[in-house]
């Protein structure tokens, strides 16, 4: 099977400042309120080591069965302004595919901007590229609402 790409970026205002927002997004327990995408979804930290070279590790999927596992891998951590982090997702010890993640933070007067790049493969077809996608639109729109509230 060959490997199938794509890479999309979303690009979102917030009402909060950059350090703000950093925290929203990189902080393990922030992380579980808005990295699931839907109500039946969920996303459990596992672990969490967020520095240069530090791997994280959590679980998602469906709420009655989270059985995707996921290592993020941490690059760049510039705060309050970038993060860059590679995910490996795996579910019953077969992997899926990974992505490269790139989160700019830039500050406007009433608060933040936000892109968020992921550059994505599939090692199981392009119906993986489509649950990524799905995944990371459904979490920024639980950041938005976060976001929100926390403003």
């Amino acid at each position: 099977m060959t490997t199938d790409t794509d890479t999309f970026t979303f690009e979102r205002d917030f009402p909060l400042p950059p350090a703000r927002m950093w925290g929203l997004m990189t902080d393990p327990k922030m992380r579980e309120i808005w990295g699931a995408p839907g109500e039946d979804t969920v996303l459990e930290m596992l672990s969490s080591d967020l520095r240069i070279g530090g791997t994280d590790k959590h679980r998602c999927g469906p709420a009655d069965a989270p059985d995707f596992e996921v290592t993020t891998r941490w690059y760049q951590l510039a705060q309050p302004s970038d993060a860059v982090f590679t995910e490996v997702i795996e579910a019953g010890g077969a992997r899926l595919g990974a992505s490269l993640v790139t989160y700019r933070i830039d500050a406007r007067e009433a608060g933040s901007r936000v892109s968020i790049t992921v550059a994505v493969s599939s090692f199981v077809g392009p119906e993986m590229i489509a649950e990524f996608k799905d995944g990371w639109t459904g979490g920024v729109d639980n950041l938005v609402r976060l976001a929100q509230k926390e403003g």
